[in-house]
């Protein structure tokens, strides 16, 4: 335990352990709330972007580690947010400053972490933790507030897996709603839609904000509804478009959403999905999914179109993929990543739906295949 992998002002903060379900101790301080916290821990590479990070539901069930080495620099404001609450199960960063320089800064991060209720370490050698889980795979652990190793790596011991959860309904809307929400720009603030030139559908299975901003900018209507909504409910609603957004868990238990999937396909309703929308998009068609070692976390990933060979660099955030090789005949693979050659995009040749593994959207990341969004506009001005 190094002197530099403490915070500024680290006496006082208390001690925490986090512990890996290998038996892994790593000592350092708690920068949130106090108590534990057990879940999968994954690594994320992004160098910024932690507050969007932490509020993308996505990480729901996950502890998120930081590679970055400093983090909370800026601080974090009530408007950098995917949505209305932190949905990250805990934070591992390597050092938190104690000083904050952003003009919109409102909050210190350790101050929000335990206003929001959030179990989170620093001081922690992310270099080794990373290490371990590039080799090893994600895999369970606890953040203990407080010096108990061992009771911190029997919890780790007994988390049962991502495998098998259905959390997309754990983190949705319980209610329909609307939303007339646009991107956000300096010195104004966030944006209105301008026209309603389609009705759009948005299944939220953890869907982060900054998607529906980009669809509202785009003259979209926008119905966000939850994750069980039935399809004929959706029907009723007479959308030009259905959305299915980004979540957490394992996509194969969400049964309702991948039967909900296959009666929009059947009506040729142009559909579009994203991360879990992908996954469920590839279950309803017929494809297999699977769990990743590592995942993909971070917002510098290479993608390659294969029909045009354009690289993107794209953000990212996954455990789970489709399987390529068990995709029917009437699709047609459109992305790969280029770490791994992962299936990272498929559309269906006979009708009007297409999905893509990775974040569009990009909060946080680059905003090169932000173009995809435009594709589903022009998929349903098609239809018109």
């Amino acid at each position: 335990m190094l002197p530099q992998l403490f915070p500024e002002g680290a006496d006082r903060f208390p001690p925490a352990i986090l512990a890996l379900a290998d038996g892994t101790i790593f000592r350092g301080v708690s920068i949130g709330a106090p108590g534990h916290t057990v879940a999968e821990v994954v690594f994320n590479t992004a160098m910024t972007g932690y507050q969007e990070i932490l509020t993308d539901p996505s990480y729901n069930g996950q502890i998120v580690t930081l590679t970055y080495p400093h983090i909370g620099n800026t601080g974090v404001n009530t408007e950098d947010v995917e949505t209305a609450r932190v949905l990250a199960s805990g934070l591992v960063v390597r050092d938190c400053p104690a000083r904050v320089s952003n003009f919109r800064a409102t909050q210190s991060l350790p101050d929000y972490l335990a206003a929001q209720g959030v179990v989170a370490i620093s001081g922690v050698d992310t270099r080794k933790l990373t290490r371990i889980l590039r080799d090893g795979g994600a895999q369970g652990a606890c953040i203990l507030v407080g010096d108990d190793a061992e009771r911190a790596v029997e919890l780790a011991r007994g988390f049962s897996g991502m495998t098998g959860l259905d959390l997309a309904k754990v983190v949705s809307i319980k209610a329909s709603q609307d939303w007339k929400q646009g991107t956000w720009e300096l010195g104004q603030g966030f944006g209105a839609p301008i026209q309603d030139r389609f009705h759009v559908v948005a299944y939220d299975f953890g869907v982060k904000y900054n998607i529906l901003r980009l669809m509202a900018d785009r003259g979209c209507r926008i119905t966000l509804v939850p994750a069980q909504t039935p399809a004929e409910d959706v029907l009723k609603l007479d959308p030009d478009g259905v959305f299915l957004a980004n979540g957490p868990g394992d996509p194969e238990p969400c049964d309702y959403a991948i039967a909900a999937t296959r009666v929009f396909l059947d009506r040729k309703l142009p559909t579009f999905g994203i991360c879990l929308g992908h996954q469920i998009m590839g279950l309803a068609v017929g494809a297999k999914t699977i769990k990743m070692k590592t995942g993909h976390h971070g917002a510098n990933h290479p993608v390659q179109d294969l029909q045009s060979k354009r690289v993107f660099i794209t953000s990212q955030n996954h455990g789970f993929g489709v399987d390529a090789e068990t995709l029917p005949a009437n699709t047609r693979v459109t992305h790969i990543s280029l770490f791994d050659g992962t299936l990272q995009g498929f559309e269906l040749t006979d009708r009007p739906a297409f999905c893509f593994q990775g974040h569009p959207e990009a909060s946080p990341g680059p905003h090169d295949i932000i173009v995809l969004f435009d594709k589903f506009i022009s998929l349903m001005a098609g239809q018109k």
